[in-house]
């Protein structure tokens, strides 16, 4: 594997049109453009098409369903714990599972991880742009024994050669469910898109030993192959590699907003976060939601917004924020 890779760049005008993501009523059933939708919080509703997967992190306020929408028919299925969807030159999988049938974190996220690998390995659409990873207690355990250390390295255990091209923008988020389930979900397309870093941080495989056996296995953004979309991994209040501003939310959501515009500038996209900008942000202490929400009238007033409750990979920040910026 080449972890320090980049995903290689394509002509834009051959390729397809990155799915359109919006926040909308959970009601209903899925349109057969859908590719893909995210109910959020035990009170979601249980749909049986396996394009719908209930995240297992709590709202902030409103509960909306995010909703990933292609140009062309969706096609899906289930394979045991994975559950999959393609059209419009898009591919969504997800997996779900419990980690007492896999002896702990490590060992979910190594079979999480390869079941997507080996699957998104025999398909067309096998480069990978974006993953989300949910898992329980992700702060538990004290030094190397951390629960979030612990998945690093099972992640980077089942990821195989399908991410040798280079490692696709990410989120890694605690929920406070069943501590034992792991949700780890992906988009992929044909061709590859293009790694975003950050100049203001070191990129997450290169931080130092402090951070654990295994660094984290992410870029900072993908630019989608059509240049359409930056697709923004979860961002929070690091410099270098260090965590700033430890316990204040105010000069954290400052410093997570510069590192914000800066993926935007580094990316090529137009500054700000507005219509075409829909964004997720989690917040690990729900007496912040005030605090949040009042920053986010002021920066991301015209801006699609969902708040859940999400703890973020490190003990220190309490604020991380995704999303997806359009050219518009």
């Amino acid at each position: 594997m080449l972890p320090g890779s980049e995903m290689r760049e394509r002509n834009p005008l051959s390729a397809p049109p990155s799915p359109r993501v919006g926040y909308r009523s959970p009601s209903g059933a899925l349109s057969p453009s859908t590719l893909a939708a995210f109910g959020f919080g035990g009170a979601a509703p249980a749909h049986d098409d396996p394009r719908w997967l209930r995240v297992a992190l709590e709202p902030l306020g409103d509960a909306p369903a995010e909703v990933w929408e292609v140009d062309g028919e969706v096609n899906f299925g289930r394979e045991g714990d994975l559950r999959w969807s393609r059209g419009g030159g898009w591919l969504y999988a997800a997996v779900e599972c419990h980690e007492d049938a896999h002896g702990g974190p490590e060992g979910a996220a190594r079979y999480a991880y390869g079941l997507l690998s080996r699957f998104v390995a025999t398909a067309d659409e096998r480069h990978v742009q974006r993953i989300w990873n949910y898992l329980g207690a992700i702060n538990a355990g004290k030094g190397d024994d951390e629960r979030y250390k612990h998945f690093c390295t099972g992640r980077i255990g089942g990821m195989g050669e399908i991410f040798a091209q280079g490692f696709p923008a990410a989120t890694a988020i605690g929920h406070h469910a069943d501590t034992g389930l792991l949700q780890v979900y992906l988009l992929s397309t044909d061709r590859p898109g293009t790694r975003v870093e950050n100049p203001r941080q070191v990129s997450a495989w290169r931080y130092p030993r402090q951070y654990g056996r295994t660094p984290p296995s992410f870029a900072r953004a993908t630019l989608l192959p059509a240049n359409d979309v930056l697709a923004i991994s979860g961002t929070a209040a690091v410099v270098g590699h260090a965590s700033a501003h430890a316990g204040d939310i105010d000069a954290q959501l400052a410093e997570t907003l510069r590192n914000l515009e800066t993926l935007l500038d580094t990316g090529g996209m137009p500054r700000g976060f507005g219509p075409h900008a829909p964004l997720k942000v989690y917040v690990r202490r729900p007496e912040d939601e005030e605090t949040v929400r009042d920053f986010a009238a002021t920066h991301f007033a015209d801006a699609p917004l969902l708040l859940v409750h999400g703890d973020v990979c490190r003990a220190e920040l309490l604020v991380e924020i995704d999303g997806w910026r359009y050219r518009g």
